[in-house]
């Protein structure tokens, strides 16, 4: 793991959240994975906004994977990067539309049974923009990032996937530490772009093309769905090496064992940026 806490200031050391994977029970699994397998510079006003404890969050709709946030805005600069900071949402939060705008989604402090790790994309005073995981692809939201609800870390890690290139690079502070051919999505079902991160890490108990399934922040735009799931992109192994460099999944990132073994490592939240 290579988180670090941060500061409103900078960098500082601090705990290493521990790398949760967690047992999906088998329909859940077998919803998500089964389609993966094969188909079926503004100053801040002074006035804050209503603080997340007064607002009614069950009325919002939620920001998950299983979720859909219509009024969220697209993300500014999908083939952006980031600063590595992520933030960990430890109880459910209000999402915004702008800074001190309206309520538009919660973002829950849970995704598939792991903790909530968002990348931040943008900073203004105490409020953080924040990649969401909810459809539409590229949703991102305004959440107080000075709240008690909330705190920050730091990924060291960025994972590329060029998608025409059919490979896949790991970065460490911005030094390459791997690099693989991998799977990508088919022509009529490509593996959609933009940026987006690991946004759990599951343990594979039904099926034993990959032991460990890592869902994104991000959809299918052909599917709604994988065999009755919510059609989540996935970077997972694949027993069969001919894959490898070739667009052949219904949108997901196939990659090879040591890849994976590699990347199940990274910190929940962190980038990655499909191009």
């Amino acid at each position: 793991m290579e988180f670090a806490r941060v500061g409103f200031r900078g960098t500082l050391p601090g705990t290493r959240p521990a790398r949760r994977l967690v047992a999906i029970p088998a329909v859940l699994l077998v919803l998500l994975a089964g389609g993966c397998a094969e188909r079926n510079p503004d100053p801040v006003p002074a006035e804050a906004a209503t603080p997340s404890s007064t607002v009614d969050l069950s009325t919002l709709p939620e920001a998950t994977t299983f979720g859909r946030t219509p009024r969220a805005p697209r993300d500014p600069d999908p083939q952006g990067t980031t600063d590595g900071v992520v933030l960990r949402v430890e109880q459910d939060i209000a999402v915004y539309d702008s800074v001190r705008g309206k309520a538009i989604a919660r973002l829950p402090a849970r995704q598939f049974k792991s903790p909530t790790w968002v990348p931040i994309v943008a900073e203004r005073g105490d409020w953080a923009r924040v990649l969401l995981p909810s459809r539409p692809n590229g949703s991102t939201g305004w959440v107080r990032a000075d709240s008690d609800r909330v705190h920050k870390a730091r990924s060291r890690h960025v994972v590329n996937v060029d998608v025409d290139a059919r490979r896949l690079v790991v970065l460490e502070d911005g030094r390459e530490i791997g690099s693989w051919k991998v799977g990508v999505g088919k022509e009529d079902s490509p593996t959609p772009l933009g940026r987006t991160f690991i946004l759990a890490s599951i343990r594979e108990t039904v099926t034993d093309y990959s032991p460990i399934i890592l869902p994104l922040g991000t959809h299918s735009e052909t599917f709604t769905t994988y065999g009755g799931g919510p059609g989540t992109v996935a970077l997972h192994g694949w027993p069969d090496p001919g894959v490898f460099g070739t667009a052949s999944s219904d949108g997901c990132v196939r990659v090879p064992a040591d890849a994976l073994s590699l990347l199940r490592s990274l910190p929940l939240g962190t980038l990655v940026r499909l191009r």
